[in-house]
């Protein structure tokens, strides 16, 4: 996949903030709106949403924190950058999500089993349910217009946090369920709330192992997918004159791809000719996968 292209680290840095805040707006927002709603209507699956919202707020402040940092140059102690700040804030957000969904199946289940052993659980109003649908609608809006950003930045942390914006909104369409039917059919099906709560907290667990894992896989230094390594050797091969390319190794750093490779070419050839040759796949690589992608070529004389 071609790297992000046509703008600068500064550029980058500034929209990912914007559309970052732009995001903590609505989740302030929400939260004042879903733990009224809770209070007035007497809903602890409203008051849950709320805390899954508060949740989104603290997270938007570690992607920028974490932005800041890994946007930094390289420098005496960071030979490579500062680009996996951003990976681990991925990790950090997915770390999040489990916490999150944790609580809401905690919650949940401490109600479904009070039901069980006979206790009274009141049915919420349908303020509880308007402000769910608020927050269905609000959140995967803010979800699309940041998973379709990321996207185009190529941010790591922004697509993660693009789905703590959709797992949010999950968590409001199980609790405007649950709202709705217990609204609909009373008090003695109020537990319908903290059942529909437990489930969506299992589509936030999955959700969670998804960003943790493809984060602490780039953390460990695993090596860029097979189909990524596997067009470096095309683009390589194509260059007139290599022979062939083997010690292929790579990784990731950030939103950087680092790569490094052995390749063979005619023993005859000049230095200069060897040198001017090696640029070309440099620059071939890097159009492909960006100006800031890190590569180290050592020739070899074929045998």
């Amino acid at each position: 996949m071609a790297r992000t292209a046509g703008i600068t680290d500064t550029q980058r840095e500034k929209e990912i903030v914007r559309i970052t805040l732009t995001g903590t707006v609505v989740n302030a927002l929400l939260i004042v709106l879903k733990f009224a709603a809770g209070i007035v209507a007497h809903s602890s699956a409203m008051i849950a949403d709320s805390v899954h919202s508060l949740s989104d707020f603290l997270t938007d402040f570690i992607v920028i924190v974490m932005l800041r940092i890994s946007s930094q140059p390289d420098d005496e102690g960071h030979d490579y950058g500062h680009g996996k700040y951003e990976t681990l804030a991925t990790t950090i957000i997915g770390l999040f999500l489990v916490l999150v969904g944790a609580g809401i199946m905690w919650s949940g289940t401490e109600k479904v089993i009070g039901v069980i052993n006979g206790e009274h659980l009141e049915a919420p109003g349908w303020l509880a349910f308007a402000a769910a649908i608020i927050s269905i609608v609000s959140k995967e809006g803010i979800y699309q217009y940041t998973i379709i950003k990321g996207k185009d930045l190529n941010s790591d942390a922004l697509l993660a946090n693009a789905w703590h914006h959709r797992s949010d909104a999950l968590s409001s369409i199980g609790t405007a369920i649950g709202i709705g039917a217990a609204c609909i059919l009373g008090n003695n099906w109020a537990i319908l709330d903290p059942i529909a709560a437990i489930i969506v907290s299992i589509f936030i667990f999955k959700i969670a192992v998804k960003l943790i894992r493809s984060s602490v896989s780039q953390l460990l230094e695993s090596s860029l997918s097979k189909e990524v390594e596997d067009n470096i050797e095309t683009i390589v091969n194509s260059v007139e004159g290599v022979s062939d390319i083997h010690h292929l190794r790579t990784r990731q750093i950030g939103v950087q791809y680092v790569m490094s490779m052995h390749i063979r070419m005619d023993g005859n050839l000049s230095l200069n000719d060897a040198h001017s040759k090696a640029s070309l796949i440099e620059r071939k690589l890097k159009t492909e996968y960006g100006a800031n992608t890190i590569i180290s070529i050592h020739v070899e004389p074929l045998k």
